[in-house]
């Protein structure tokens, strides 16, 4: 059973204490939604478990790896609030990256992801062409492309309409009956069920 296990967990920013002694634990199909006033730590606990930032105290395991082990970092898919794509390249490439931070993934999958996430022949076009919503697609076809069990998603329903969330809300609850484990934030009204919280 995937169970991923944070103990004693503390966070600082400049003079600002985040949060300390967090411990909680995420098994093989939990939802957890992570909850907080701007600037309680949301974004800042989801890089920490992504192993791109590093906390004060604690540890972060995933079964018997630790948070920033190669095996570790193969299984977490990490989507920040932001679009990090390259204008300069178009959304096949982009997506190419963006899932090869954790293993090399065939490019007929690729657009069948974009295709799932309403982006069916825009491999192409370049990302600086796109509109806001289009770029978060692109990002979010990640989920659809990703081989990892563990999703950290910031803000993923951010600049999407209403068709737009509802496609990625399929796809988390697709990935947690599966026995995935979905960590996310959002200041959106969000219809998956079976959520967990979590208060910063």
């Amino acid at each position: 059973m995937l169970a991923l296990n944070v103990q004693n967990l503390s966070c600082q920013r400049g003079y600002n204490r985040l949060f300390e002694e967090l411990s909680f634990t995420a098994n093989s199909g939990d939802l957890l939604r992570i909850t907080g006033i701007n600037g309680s730590g949301k974004t800042s606990l989801l890089k920490i478990l992504a192993g791109l930032s590093d906390s004060q105290k604690g540890q972060i395991m995933l079964g018997e790896n630790l948070v920033k082990s190669p095996k570790y970092q193969q299984e977490v898919f990490y989507l920040g609030h932001l679009s990090a794509l390259s204008g300069q390249l178009n959304c096949l490439e982009n997506l190419e990256f963006l899932t090869g931070l954790n293993s090399a993934t065939a490019s007929p999958l690729l657009l069948e992801a974009l295709d799932k996430i309403g982006l069916k022949g825009y491999q192409n076009e370049y990302c600086s062409k796109l509109s806001a919503g289009q770029k978060r697609r692109v990002i979010l076809a990640g989920l659809f492309a990703s081989k990892a069990k563990i999703w950290l998603l910031d803000e993923p329903f951010t600049a999407l309409d209403r068709d737009g969330i509802s496609l990625v809300e399929a796809c988390i609850k697709t990935h947690c009956q599966q026995g995935g484990i979905c960590i996310f934030t959002t200041h959106q009204a969000s219809n998956l069920p079976n959520q967990k919280t979590l208060a910063l």
